[in-house]
């Protein structure tokens, strides 16, 4: 949350980054990043408070509406070009719609450089199933996907981190 909506203040009632400081003491740039380069990730569940019930529902009701798409396709054209809809970040456009009217271009490309990166890795959770489901039990053949799905991810956003320096 900007530090001009709520007086300064972070929803914990600490003061925000006015002085250009984290909490922790380091400096910071104001976006959640410190200025040694890494990036400060944090869960702070009272933002999902935050957001205005019109714009959940437009989330959802975006998200539903791909599916749909997704199951017609199926019913008409087979199950693998109904997949292809699947897999697409239903919400993705909806929120960074939303994100970048209220918080800013920079935050919604960021949103989108990691729903690029978890997409990616689930071709790496499909390339594991493909290969493994009729070899292996069920549970192992999804295990090991999702393990492949969050190397992927995570080691294309260490290295995006990276290369950003």
């Amino acid at each position: 949350m900007s530090a001009d909506r709520d007086g300064g203040r972070s929803h914990d009632g600490n003061r925000s980054h006015d002085s250009g400081r984290s909490q922790d003491g380091s400096r910071s740039h104001g976006d959640g990043r410190s200025r040694g380069g890494g990036e400060k990730v944090r869960l702070r569940i009272g933002e999902l408070r935050r957001p205005p019930p019109r714009d959940w529902v437009v989330r959802f009701a975006f998200g539903a509406g791909v599916s749909a798409l997704a199951g017609a396709v199926s019913v008409l054209a087979g199950p693998r070009a109904g997949g292809l809809f699947l897999a697409f970040p239903a919400i993705l456009l909806a929120s960074v719609t939303l994100i970048a009217k209220e918080e800013g271009v920079r935050q919604a490309g960021q949103d989108v450089w990691g729903a690029t990166f978890g997409a990616l890795g689930l071709i790496g959770f499909a390339v594991v199933v493909t290969t493994t489901v009729v070899v292996w039990p069920l549970w192992l053949s999804l295990t090991v996907a999702t393990l492949a799905w969050a190397a992927v991810s995570l080691t294309l956003y260490a290295a995006a981190t990276r290369l950003r320096r």
